[in-house]
């Protein structure tokens, strides 16, 4: 495995072993409890911005992502093929094997300083959560947040992170002059569910508080309730208390999103499920026998029923604070879309 020399005694003779990233990375263990069993492969580098495929059906035609892999260790994270890339399994070392990139600020000032940029919108939290656990350490998504305010630079985040509220403070600033959009990916309310297939999460109900104090503070916020889970949480009753709470946080939008199942998650999800759920396996084998997507029958249902809940609840009835939320400049795209996220071609976060 290309990443097993990178130690730090051995970091420059490492350096060459690795084509996707910069001589000198070394890697880091650390015996506190909340990152026991993690390892970090700290990297330089050489950009940050990743631009979109023009084919690509998504609202945004750049990126930036801090870390490859993600300590959240959700089941079915689309992104877990990803790290079959650098010769990592897409399952524990997904969850326990991240990459991150130490020089992302400065690496983003020299790219957004360059008279070829355009100033477009920026999305976070394309692949991996920019607020997962490591982030508490390596502060990288504080770094990129404080360039793109002061280039005035539009952008948005997906998150399942609490951490966000660390950095309110750089969200209202750079909300001051230029287009900010916050969602963050709350897919269900269950608490026994949260711990078996989101692990290293906040739980749903420190996320929906996430929401009201971001609302509260004049910062708009969406959610994307996201995975619906078939059989798990797609009921009348799941699906209602979960969008009876969002509205209760004060979310201005409600995006519902089916599980979807590609190479990597497939396999990992799958597992849990013979695991914990058996009686349901031949089941999702059915809905899923035609590739990653549940069939537009079911998913078009589940969105029609939570578009019928979100306005019996009147979610996006109210609008946030204007001071804190411009209006998107020309061209701004929308907010991003964990569901428009699967469109994203499995080399679009090359390092």
């Amino acid at each position: 495995m290309r990443w097993d020399n990178l130690q730090i005694a051995t970091a420059e003779a490492a350096g060459g072993a690795l084509p996707l990233a910069l001589p000198g990375a070394v890697t880091r263990t650390f015996t506190t409890p909340g990152f026991r069993g993690v390892t970090c492969y700290e990297i330089h580098a050489k950009s940050l911005l990743s631009k979109v495929p023009a084919a690509s059906q998504v609202p945004f035609r750049w990126t930036v992502n801090p870390y490859r892999g993600c300590t959240h260790a959700c089941t079915y994270c689309f992104a877990r093929n990803t790290h079959t890339y650098l010769d990592l399994d897409s399952g524990h070392d997904f969850d326990s094997r991240i990459i991150v990139k130490v020089n992302a600020a400065d690496v983003l000032r020299r790219e957004l300083g360059a008279r070829s940029w355009q100033g477009e919108a920026v999305a976070l939290g394309t692949n991996t959560d920019p607020y997962q656990r490591a982030e508490g350490r390596y502060r990288l998504t504080r770094g990129i947040l404080t360039v793109l305010r002061d280039y005035a630079n539009p952008f948005s985040i997906l998150t399942k992170g609490t951490l966000i509220l660390r950095d309110l403070d750089l969200l209202s600033d750079a909300a001051q002059s230029s287009w900010v959009s916050v969602s963050l990916s709350i897919g269900f309310t269950d608490q026994l569910l949260w711990r078996q297939v989101e692990p290293g999460t906040p739980s749903p109900q420190a996320r929906l508080g996430v929401c009201r104090t971001l609302v509260d503070a004049g910062i708009g916020c969406g959610v994307l309730m996201a995975p619906v889970l078939p059989f798990l949480t797609d009921s009348d009753e799941a699906l209602e208390a979960t969008v009876a709470a969002i509205a209760d946080a004060g979310a201005s939008s409600v995006t519902p999103l089916v599980l979807h199942l590609r190479p990597g998650a497939r396999e990992w999800y799958l597992g849990w499920l013979r695991g914990s759920r058996p009686e349901l396996v031949p089941r999702y084998e059915r809905l899923y026998s035609r590739g990653a997507y549940a069939p537009k029958e079911y998913t078009g249902a589940v969105t029609a029923k939570v578009a019928q809940l979100a306005a019996m609840y009147g979610i996006g009835a109210r609008r946030p604070a204007q001071h804190r939320m411009p209006p998107p400049p020309a061209q701004t795209p929308p907010a991003i879309h964990e569901g428009q996220l699967s469109l994203l071609p499995n080399s679009g976060d090359l390092l």
